[in-house]
């Protein structure tokens, strides 16, 4: 059952710090007042102070909500309490475990990503990721797409991922800069709706007739840590169509498009055909990417082409990302013989 909203008025002084309302969280300050943007309306508190209170335990939020320390215009609330536009939530001093300073946006990256936007309208940010660059921070890398953009839009209260990206991987990525817009989207990707379609380079000539690989995936950790994935009877469903747009010597130019969305999925359903990816530093043996690096390609060949999706409103979006020049680059040596 649903919390029923606390009446909203003006936050009381409290004995530990007095202040008008914001939307952003101070962890050196005392007790804080939020206020809730639109954008976030329909969000849980609890994620709300998840999403605030940076590597503070989730058990510990927790606490702090059953203990009263967590008010909502003033009452309390339980963890699954949707936010409303415009309520005050008040925030006590939690003191969360040292970390490192967050990472400072280089000019030359937040100009990079800036040049990479094909769309930012109505909430929905589509960018033409680069290669290299993780869509998010962990696992060894403290900066990724979505901490360059929050740092880019220090005013907009929320920037999500839509979906993600292999870091190797260039191309269009969708990001919600409203929440309404995320649910949306990810409802209509949970509904196979939302149009993918990648660009990929496979290593030989590509069977005739394998336009659908249906093939389950498992996720796999090696004892070094790396994440690998492969085809196993007890993974996951897993289908992703392909078509023959260009045949080379030793190479053929594919569209791909997933209709699940698994990890490194387009990668092993080329590998478990055949034809693994050119430049896969996974799934395509060295002596394959010693051929292609000789031929000009130093990444993975696999580039998001275009997404489509409708917005909250009904409206249809489509979005193409250019190839970049590298990739362009390769094809051309390859046509040249």
């Amino acid at each position: 059952m649903r919390s029923k909203p606390p009446s909203k008025s003006a936050p009381a002084a409290d004995s530990a710090a007095t202040a008008a309302p914001s939307d952003r969280w101070n962890p050196d300050g005392g007790v804080q007042f939020l206020s809730v943007p639109a954008e976030l309306a329909g969000q849980r508190i609890d994620n709300f102070l998840q999403a605030r209170l940076k590597g503070v335990p989730r058990s510990r939020v927790y606490r702090i909500l059953r203990k009263g320390e967590v008010r909502v215009n003033k009452g309390r609330v339980k963890a699954e309490y949707k936010l409303q536009a415009g309520d005050v939530v008040r925030v006590p001093p939690v003191r969360s475990p040292a970390q490192a300073p967050a990472p400072v946006v280089g000019d030359q990256l937040r100009k990079l990503v800036e040049e990479s936007i094909l769309y930012d309208e109505r909430g929905l940010l589509v960018v033409n990721k680069p290669a290299g660059l993780a869509v998010h921070g962990g696992s060894g890398v403290r900066l990724g797409l979505i901490e360059v953009l929050r740092q880019m839009f220090p005013q907009s209260p929320f920037i999500e991922l839509v979906h993600r990206l292999d870091r190797d991987t260039s191309g269009a990525i969708m990001v919600a800069r409203k929440r309404a817009v995320l649910l949306h989207v990810q409802a209509e990707l949970r509904a196979g709706r939302v149009g993918k379609s990648y660009l990929a380079l496979a290593a030989g000539k590509w069977p005739r007739g394998h336009r659908v690989v249906e093939a389950p995936l498992r996720k796999n950790t090696l004892k070094s840590g790396e994440r690998m994935v492969s085809v196993n009877p007890e993974g996951k469903p897993s289908e992703t169509r392909f078509r023959v747009l260009e045949r080379f010597r030793g190479a053929t130019l594919m569209a791909a498009e997933p209709v699940t969305g698994r990890t490194h999925q387009i990668r092993v359903h080329a590998q478990f055909i055949g034809c693994p990816l050119a430049g896969d530093p996974k799934y395509a043996p060295d002596e394959v990417n010693r051929e292609f690096r000789a031929r000009g390609l130093k990444r993975l060949f696999l580039h998001s082409q275009r997404v489509s999706c409708t917005l909250p409103d009904g409206d249809q979006v489509e979005v193409e990302a250019p190839l970049p020049a590298e990739l362009q680059a390769v094809l051309q040596a390859l046509r040249d013989g």
